[in-house]
């Protein structure tokens, strides 16, 4: 009997429609990440024709001590910009120029990469960037956010005052502007601040002469280390002066700015929360892949939480 029942089973198995044998269904193949750009994240979140407030993350350590709230000194001057992109009716550029921070293609790019994400990438190719390419957009032609970068190492405002630099700047028609120097301004041991808000006040209306029609913004540098000895270094007590003169700068000049300094620490903890958080390289000027993907993530926030006070007025 029980081989009979065997037999039964095994003949029943055999002629089972096909279909019975593939209930598991089969995942479907992972798209390439450009598909994936092309599909999904070109997508805004919203559609900013209607004004909505973008939900927006806070992405600030709770590990950092003495923070103040991540947000744009301001910001009102920005409003235009915001304006703009509500139109969708035309690409929206932004060009980020600075040092070595912006020229290592991970603090400017994260923070492109998370405003696409929100304000949508019609406008540009989904191009991947390294160290060792352009973090200037290609665009599409359609309408949406457009995201330059342009760093040089060692740069001070300085190197940007020249013509080469001034015309690659001009010929990428931006909306906005964002200045992200101080660092290497504040390595110079005959730091003056005076001559500081000379360079600065020239680069300004450079800017201005070969783009009228721009908004500016500037960041803050975000600390540094200088060497005191051959195996000790020590915080450089030159940043604060630096901070000081880019925020009495931009509220003489009513320009947006993004205080990243105060905003990790300030003087008494910025350099420390960003060294006990393993977010600094050996050199302890610059910062590591997931410091400046921190940075570019704060940089991202903080442009969206004006965008959604720009909404609610």
């Amino acid at each position: 009997m029980n081989k009979n029942k065997t037999t039964y089973l095994f003949l029943l198995l055999c002629f089972l429609p096909l279909w019975s044998w593939a209930q598991d269904i089969l995942p479907e193949p992972l798209m390439p990440r450009n598909e994936m750009k092309n599909t999904e994240e070109v997508t805004p979140r919203f559609h900013l024709r209607f004004l909505q407030e973008v939900p927006v993350n806070d992405s600030l350590l709770f590990l950092f001590k003495n923070t103040q709230e991540n947000r744009i000194l301001n910001e009102e001057y920005l409003f235009p910009l915001f304006e703009k992109l509500c139109n969708r009716n035309a690409p929206v550029r932004i060009v980020h120029i600075g040092d070595s921070h912006v020229r290592g293609h991970v603090f400017s790019v994260t923070a492109r990469r998370e405003l696409e994400r929100v304000f949508g990438c019609r406008a540009v190719f989904p191009d991947s960037i390294t160290y060792r390419t352009s973090a200037k957009a290609r665009e599409t032609g359609e309408a949406g956010l457009v995201y330059h970068a342009i760093g040089i190492n060692g740069a001070t405002t300085v190197q940007f005052t020249s013509e080469e630099r001034l015309q690659e700047i001009a010929d990428l028609k931006p909306d906005l502007i964002i200045l992200s120097f101080g660092t290497n301004e504040s390595h110079n041991k005959r730091y003056n601040s005076t001559e500081h808000r000379q360079q600065m006040d020239a680069l300004l209306t450079l800017l201005y002469q070969r783009c009228p029609n721009t908004l500016v913004m500037l960041t803050t540098p975000p600390g540094s280390y200088i060497r005191q000895t051959r195996r000790r270094r020590v915080i450089n007590q030159r940043t604060p002066l630096v901070v000081n003169t880019l925020l009495k700068f931009a509220e003489e000049r009513q320009l947006p700015v993004w205080d990243l300094y105060d905003i990790a620490g300030g003087k008494e903890r910025a350099c420390l929360n960003w060294k006990n958080g393993r977010y600094m390289q050996r050199d302890q000027v610059h910062y590591t892949y997931n410091g400046y993907h921190l940075q570019g993530t704060l940089l991202a926030e903080a442009i969206i939480k004006a965008f959604n006070r720009y909404v609610a007025n």
